[in-house]
């Protein structure tokens, strides 16, 4: 039974950061990808709320949120169907005042009157393009210890090459800040910096009394994002606080870091980075344990129940209900739900979307900088 912890509220974004992930977010939201075998993107953060008692999670959605709702259904799985708190998903929609809105400011100006109405002291935010088993209650202890005003949660690590490479804000905003004595003084908007860099997580921690009130004022001046338009012009009389993050992160910034992080998780040491501690829950698939065929050579595979193994597989991923017949070969891809690779087929490098058909004797070959994208319910 989860003891229920009062003090915090969450609230997760699931759709920041699409624009980065074009190909995979054209039927969902980021937070519905599919990632590791069987999970996808939300589960993590999700997981690690509720893993720290926090049963009221808000998930306010903009757009190819179907794919989202039908994976979190009430939150059974997670727990949260209950009559107090629990799972809210709020569509943009859903009354007649919202809209649909463009950036972090505009989606909580949209919660407002929900905000009002809740009774917890802080509230924690997130996104939900990084998979990491997270410690909220940790970051919290630390925001309350510190005396700060807001809390933002960093890892120490170099900025990813594809978000160097970007030449506009298009596929929106990654941050980087200094530090003194754990006070943040400078953030950074999509810099482009070599080394090692204070990374944002974009995880917050502070009083839901102070978010709204700055949120009021951000929306009325015209302003949309939290971090460039309202953080950044407060640091000077605002103690905005930095939480060191050392544990695993997956951060989804293209379709390179995509294919590269699920393969990255079939060494164990990541694997066991990540997974380790507290669980991380999903969707219930009720299906059969994969099966191994006579005559399959397997290596190195991550496999989610229900595939069947006939041919050869190597150093890849596979999702739920992936068929490999026969003489196929399959050498370092991800294949998501339901893919089918024929008899004789051959491919390497190739990431599927769901119910994706390899035709039997096709040959498809990526790169390993360059994986080939086959979209949702094609046959090649």
């Amino acid at each position: 039974m989860v003891v229920s912890n009062k003090s915090a509220l969450g609230i997760i974004f699931p759709n920041n950061y699409d624009a980065l992930v074009p190909e995979l977010v054209s039927i969902r939201s980021m937070a519905s990808i599919p990632f590791a075998s069987r999970y996808r993107m939300i589960d993590f953060i999700l997981s690690s709320m509720v893993n720290c008692d926090i049963d009221n999670i808000v998930i306010p959605v903009n757009s190819n949120y179907h794919s989202l709702m039908d994976h979190l259904g009430t939150g059974r799985e997670w727990d949260l169907t209950r009559k107090n708190g629990g799972l809210h998903i709020f569509p943009p929609y859903a009354e007649k005042s919202n809209k649909v809105y463009n950036g972090r400011i505009g989606t909580l100006a949209n919660l407002l009157p929900f905000l009002r109405e809740q009774k917890e002291h802080y509230v924690i935010m997130a996104d939900s393009s990084i998979a990491v088993n997270f410690d909220f209650n940790k970051m919290i202890d630390e925001h309350i210890e510190s005396g700060a005003d807001v809390s933002i949660a960093y890892c120490e690590k170099e900025l990813p090459e594809y978000l160097m490479r970007t030449q506009d804000n298009s596929r929106g905003f990654h941050y980087t800040f200094t530090l003194d004595k754990g006070r943040i003084n400078h953030i950074y908007v999509n810099p482009r910096v070599t080394g090692v860099q204070n990374y944002s997580m974009n995880i917050y921690v502070l009083e839901r009394e102070l978010l709204i009130n700055m949120i009021n004022t951000a929306f009325v001046r015209g302003m949309e994002h939290f971090n460039r338009d309202v953080l950044l012009n407060q640091l000077s009389w605002r103690n905005v606080h930095g939480y060191k993050y050392d544990g695993y992160t997956a951060r989804i910034t293209g379709m390179k870091s995509y294919f590269d992080e699920n393969l990255k998780l079939l060494d164990d040491y990541n694997l066991n980075a990540l997974f380790e501690g507290m669980p991380i829950y999903t969707k219930i698939r009720d299906d059969n344990p994969t099966r191994y065929i006579n005559g399959a050579k397997v290596s190195n595979v991550m496999c989610a129940d229900g595939c069947v193994i006939e041919g050869e597989v190597e150093n890849s991923v596979l999702f739920r209900g992936v068929k490999v017949e026969k003489g196929a070969v399959v050498k370092n891809c991800v294949l998501m739900q339901d893919t089918v690779v024929e008899a004789g087929a051959n491919i390497d490098y190739l990431i599927t979307d769901k119910n994706v058909r390899v035709s039997a004797g096709k040959e498809m070959k990526g790169t390993d900088s360059f994986p080939v994208y086959v979209a949702k319910g094609h046959t090649v």
